[in-house]
């Protein structure tokens, strides 16, 4: 039997969350959003992933305030006029779809805040521009060229630890299953674990035990306001001499456990312009193999999985317990239903869909046949 489509239950203080297969759907920033509301764009893509056969759908990095958000373009759950358009438009996407758990990702963009969409080149913007005062760790810039954020206070970290906690409230009032903690890609969980980011000299800053202080102390917050599972997402080493690394990530991932984590999803970079990394297929494979080694957690593999073949053997070897797919999936939304084809799985589809498929692959709906007229 595919592993891939064998059930997974992700462990939560409430019994768990099954899911139907391995494959989740990686979080995707659209941009798209107005206000922080989500809208027509997340309805129509929330639907279509919603209809592809993964066990797990992912939202995309949330902001948990306004100055939080990546871009003034990107996705909210800070108050009630976000938490209704996020919930409208998620109930209604699953009203469309055969059931399948949720995950949203809660974020802070740190000093990587306050940027333009990547169409529009990414950078940072002036305020006249819709742009506001990024925050950090430390009052390093992410590019040399750009200005420098305002570094956090003890009090103003203790309000985004806050801002965490209700954002999860407020995704479990709308009937989100799972929160993911965004500690990778250089957002502002990694800009505090990594020395790169990091240069702090009180107790959070400095050693690695302080430096995972403030990430430790958002996780324990938001584990105890939520009872589904909590994971986080990291970035296993920033490729850049003296940053963080593999033997930092395995240390904070065997601190997560102890604090009732549920899951770790591992990525790679972001916090640095300086980065070297050595893209290939599963590229990142070997970082998520080393997590699941260290912690025993339950671990999510991502990057370059392209492949039904590939991610199958990435499960066969232990290397991790779920597979991520994020790009690949936009551009084959029926991604895992190619990927049942091809290894004998089987995936829900709605009825509207029954007789799509080609006479070799009508298996992947299990017994379900409609007749033609």
């Amino acid at each position: 039997m595919s592993l891939l489509f064998s059930p997974f239950k992700l462990p939560s203080p409430r019994g768990g969350l099954d899911l139907a297969n391995r494959i989740v759907i990686a979080p995707m920033c659209q941009y798209s959003a107005i206000n922080g509301e989500a809208g027509d764009w997340h309805l129509a893509h929330w639907t279509n992933l919603l209809n592809s056969g993964a066990g797990l759908m992912t939202i995309e990095a949330t902001g948990i305030t306004a100055e939080g958000r990546i871009t003034p373009d990107c996705l909210g759950l800070w108050d009630d006029r976000t938490e209704h358009a996020l919930g409208s438009q998620l109930q209604r996407a699953r009203k469309l779809a055969p059931p399948m758990p949720v995950c949203i990702q809660l974020s802070h963009a740190g000093r990587k805040a306050s940027s333009a969409a990547p169409w529009h080149g990414g950078q940072l913007l002036p305020a006249d521009q819709g742009g506001w005062q990024p925050v950090g760790p430390s009052a390093l810039p992410q590019l040399p060229t750009e200005a420098p954020p305002t570094a956090l206070t003890p009090e103003q970290m203790a309000q985004i630890r806050d801002a965490f906690v209700v954002a999860a409230q407020r995704a479990r009032r709308i009937g989100i299953d799972a929160i993911e903690l965004h500690a990778a890609h250089g957002y502002l969980l990694h800009q505090f674990l990594s020395p790169l980011a990091n240069q702090r000299t009180d107790e959070f800053g400095g050693s690695l035990e302080n430096r995972m202080r403030f990430p430790l102390e958002v996780f324990a917050a938001v584990r105890k306001a939520f009872d589904g599972p909590v994971g986080m997402r990291v970035s296993a080493t920033d490729w850049v001499e003296g940053g963080w690394d593999q033997a930092q990530t395995s240390e904070f991932a065997r601190r997560l456990k102890t604090q009732g984590c549920d899951f770790i999803h591992v990525s790679t970079a972001g916090v640095s312009p300086l980065q070297k990394i050595a893209v290939g297929p599963a590229f990142q494979v070997p970082f998520a193999s080393a997590v699941r080694k260290a912690s025993g957690l339950p671990i999510t593999a991502v990057g370059l999985i392209t492949e039904p073949q590939q991610a199958e053997a990435i499960l066969q070897a232990g290397d991790a317990d779920l597979i991520a797919i994020a790009r690949a999936l936009l551009y084959k939304p029926r991604w895992p239903w190619e990927a049942a084809a091809a290894l004998g799985g089987q995936v829900t589809a709605s009825v509207q869909y029954w007789r799509c498929l080609p006479r070799e692959a009508q298996a992947i709906f299990g017994n379900v046949r409609i007749g033609q007229r």
